[in-house]
């Protein structure tokens, strides 16, 4: 079985809640680390790990992300990482499968289903400086849940008038995940900056 690394660049959950009754908020995390063991021909034994630096939360509004880091919400300065461990579980479809992920937030873990795709997989050079390294192949996958943030003590709340809230205790959920082979790395040497930026344990 194939080991991918996360591309922390290019890896990212997305996250939107309702507000006030009538419109969407969405917010994002960027700092997505992590690895997953993957074999199209043997996607069953599909396996996965990862952690989300919660302190860098971005909604495009400052005193909104502030408060979402506050104990209100994600508490960061007592759980700055959110983390997540999981596998396939269902295939339905060519390149679509359920999974299974134990998620942890705010140290409160729960089992959460997903829906996965699988979006293909492709070479692209290496360069450093003048010099192509080789090539480095890469895939991508998008996975899509709904969680109940009360589960997780994320619970911050505050009514309106006729029995609204204003902020849905349901919070859709996207993770969109490009990932290096681990072999590739090693071969082009791009394995030392990955280490150095702590993507690779």
């Amino acid at each position: 079985m194939a080991k991918w690394i996360f591309e922390p660049g290019h890896s990212e959950a997305e996250f939107r809640a309702r507000h006030m009754m009538v419109t969407w908020v969405r917010g994002l995390f960027k700092d997505v680390r992590g690895e997953l063991d993957f074999d199209l021909a043997d996607c069953m034994q599909t396996r996965f790990q990862g952690h989300i630096d919660a302190t860098r939360i971005w909604t495009g509004e400052p005193d909104r992300d502030a408060h979402l880091r506050s104990a209100d919400f994600f508490d960061v300065e007592n759980h700055p990482r959110i983390t997540f461990t999981g596998a396939f579980t269902e295939r339905v479809g060519h390149a679509r499968f359920r999974a299974d992920a134990e998620l942890t937030i705010r140290a409160n873990k729960r089992s959460v289903p997903l829906d996965v795709s699988y979006l293909g997989e492709w070479a692209s050079p290496f360069w450093e400086g003048e010099e192509n390294r080789g090539t480095m192949r890469r895939i991508g996958f998008e996975a899509r849940t709904r969680i109940e943030r009360d589960d997780f003590d994320v619970a911050w709340q505050d009514s309106l008038p006729g029995g609204g809230v204003v902020v849905s205790n349901q919070i859709d959920v996207t993770l969109d995940i490009e990932a290096i082979l681990l072999e590739d790395l090693e071969k082009t040497g791009a394995i030392d900056y990955y280490r150095e930026i702590g993507a690779v344990r």
